[in-house]
C-alpha cells in the first residue's frame, strides 16, 4: 500500500469512493466544497495494487490555536479491515504535527479514535455545535492543547452536512 497526497487526477475517483462509502452525497459534496474554499489542508489517498482504496481529509478549523478537523475518512468496502484508514489517519496526524498545527478535532466513535490519541477529555472545554460524547481532540505539540477552552468551528462547508 502506498500513501500519498491527493492529486488533481484523483478528484473524480475520490468522489466515487466517497459515494460508495456513505449513504447519500453529503461527504462527497463536503470534500468538493472544502477543496473549492481552500479549507482542505491535508488530503491523502491510499493506493493498493493500482487501486485508489482510501481517502482522508484534514481541513482548517476556527479555534484559539492552529487546528484541523479530521473528516471524512473512507475506504472501499473490499479493502476494509486491512489498516488502510488507520494508516491514512496516522500519516495525516504526522503531517499536521510537522506543519505546526497544535491540535486536531474529530467527531466519531471514541472506541476507534482513541487508538490515535484522540480524547473526549481534550475537547470537553470547547464550545462547538458538535460538543458531546463523540467530539474529541488530539494535542499535537505536547500532552495538552495550548488552550483548554474557547469556540471551535469546522470549516463553513460542514454546515451543509445533515
Amino acid at each position: 500500500m502506498n500513501l500519498r497526497e491527493e492529486a488533481a487526477a484523483d478528484v473524480n475517483v475520490v468522489r466515487q469512493l466517497l459515494l460508495a462509502s456513505f449513504p447519500g452525497t453529503g461527504e462527497a459534496d463536503l470534500v468538493e466544497k472544502l477543496r473549492a474554499a481552500g479549507d482542505a489542508v491535508i488530503s491523502l489517498v491510499a493506493i493498493d495494487g493500482g487501486v485508489l482504496t482510501g481517502h482522508v481529509m484534514f481541513s482548517r478549523m476556527a479555534a484559539p490555536f492552529p487546528a484541523l478537523g479530521l473528516a471524512p475518512v473512507a475506504v472501499l468496502s473490499d479493502w476494509r479491515r486491512r489498516g488502510i484508514a488507520a494508516a491514512l489517519i496516522q500519516e495525516g496526524i504526522k503531517r499536521a504535527k510537522n506543519e505546526g498545527y497544535a491540535g486536531i478535532f474529530v467527531l466519531g466513535d471514541p472506541g476507534y479514535y482513541q487508538r490515535f490519541g484522540f480524547s473526549i477529555h481534550h475537547a470537553d472545554g470547547f464550545d462547538s455545535p458538535y460538543a458531546g460524547p463523540h467530539f474529541m481532540a488530539l494535542p499535537l505539540q505536547g500532552n495538552q492543547l495550548p488552550s483548554q477552552s474557547g469556540r471551535v468551528d469546522y470549516a463553513p462547508a460542514f454546515s451543509a452536512l445533515e
